[in-house]
């Protein structure tokens, strides 16, 4: 099973709430299938409607210290092995399920991070995610699939890990 780490980096702006409702949405589908156990919503600061979000949907939310990566912040939190980083607003497209569970299935546990498609995401992210495929990941970021105790290990990890693309992907509401 998965934690879904959802890191909401503007409570206070007006769609922020859409966006995380959209994400939490479309993890429901997983849920169902046995692969989401719990979600953990990442944010820098308090805000009503992100708290009555966590709230109503039984999600944890975490208040990340200043200096701390999301990620990190919220694999505390986390209770599964695996977590899955997402942005509030982040929407895993059809045939995510499928393929998240294959991975989780084969992947060796000293070396695989898993990684989604992300579209959306402008050409210097792309373009460092393509090179990443070839030299490994230190960190993760937005899409990736991670053990948790790679991240309760700190920002970034001890040595490179090597990034398995994954043909799901990730689209924005």
């Amino acid at each position: 099973m998965i934690s879904a780490l959802i890191h909401v980096a503007r409570p206070a702006d007006p769609d922020a709430v859409d966006q995380l409702a959209d994400t939490l949405g479309a993890l429901v589908a997983g849920v169902a299938a046995g692969l989401i156990g719990d979600a953990v919503i990442i944010a820098p600061s308090h805000h009503a409607a992100i708290d009555a979000v966590a709230e109503a949907t039984g999600a944890t939310l975490v208040i990340r210290a200043r200096g701390a990566t999301p990620w990190s912040a919220g694999a505390k939190a986390a209770r599964r092995e695996w977590v899955l980083c997402l942005d509030a607003g982040d929407v895993p497209a059809e045939g995510w399920i499928r393929i998240l569970d294959r991975f989780i299935g084969t992947a060796r546990p000293d070396l695989a991070l898993g990684r989604l498609r992300r579209p959306h995401a402008g050409i210097p992210a792309r373009l460092a995610a393509r090179g990443e495929s070839v030299i490994g990941v230190t960190a993760p970021r937005t899409g990736d699939l991670v053990r948790r105790d790679r991240l309760l290990a700190g920002p970034s990890f001890s040595r490179r890990l090597k990034v398995r693309r994954l043909a799901a992907r990730l689209e924005r509401s």
